[in-house]
């Protein structure tokens, strides 16, 4: 018997997420990609079978999922995904608009080429993740560009503002995001940002900021419209 090994050597190491997290990345994930539709059924006993996981777990992420905005449960049929109302939509961008543009003013105003350098690299992860096709990547990566955009200027509570919609932000930039041009459009209107808080130009980089999501709204409006003249 190898009495040599170091203590560590056989330590058991605990996983990064728990079953009920995975599950609940999994439904998220599920629902944000267009996997579950708007009105579908989101039914216990499949769910578990889908997932491999207990009753108590999938009821535990329904419930995390409903106070998201993802799911809503209905009388006599219970949960299912929730339809993403325009006037909810709107309000939304509203506030990114507000927010996102001010944030983009301070960051031009800072006068940092750090805060632009850390922009641009999320910018061309974003390029990368569009002429790969990875549309989970264009979703990460942009939330990463605007993280920097509100904690470079030490905006927490703004950030967490919208931390608190991504969810729902993201539901909606999954729909927005697939839409014609936008893989060259939406990242020509964020470069236009960046070069304005590299100019340090704010009320350029408010504008900037402010058109993106005036952009990205108009979309999001025109999808959401069609899919309920479709139902």
């Amino acid at each position: 018997m190898n009495t040599n090994l170091p203590g560590t050597a056989i330590r058991v190491e605990r996983p990064t997420k728990t079953l009920r997290e995975l599950a609940l990345d999994k439904v998220r994930d599920a629902i944000v990609d267009g996997y579950f539709k708007p009105g579908d059924r989101l039914v216990e006993r499949d769910l578990c079978a889908k997932l491999g996981v207990s009753r108590t777990i999938v009821r535990e992420v329904l419930r995390h999922l409903e106070s998201e905005g993802l799911v809503a449960t209905l009388p006599n049929k219970g949960p299912i995904v929730a339809r993403l109302e325009l006037k909810e939509a709107k309000q939304i961008y509203e506030i990114r608009a507000a927010l996102e543009g001010m944030a983009a003013r301070l960051c031009a105003e800072q006068r940092d080429p750090a805060i632009a350098d850390a922009l641009q690299a999320s910018l061309e992860d974003i390029r990368k993740s569009y002429a790969a096709k990875d549309m989970p990547g264009v979703l990460s990566h942009t939330s990463a560009f605007y993280h920097t955009l509100f904690t470079k200027v030490e905006r927490h509570v703004a950030w967490g503002v919208v931390n608190l919609l991504t969810v729902r932000i993201n539901h909606l930039r999954s729909m927005t995001i697939k839409t014609k041009n936008r893989n060259v459009d939406g990242p020509a209107q964020m470069e236009r940002i960046v070069e304005a808080i590299r100019r340090g130009d704010g009320e350029a980089a408010y504008l900037a900021a402010h058109d993106h999501v005036t952009n990205a709204s108009s979309i999001a409006v025109a999808v959401l419209s069609a899919q309920q003249t479709g139902e």
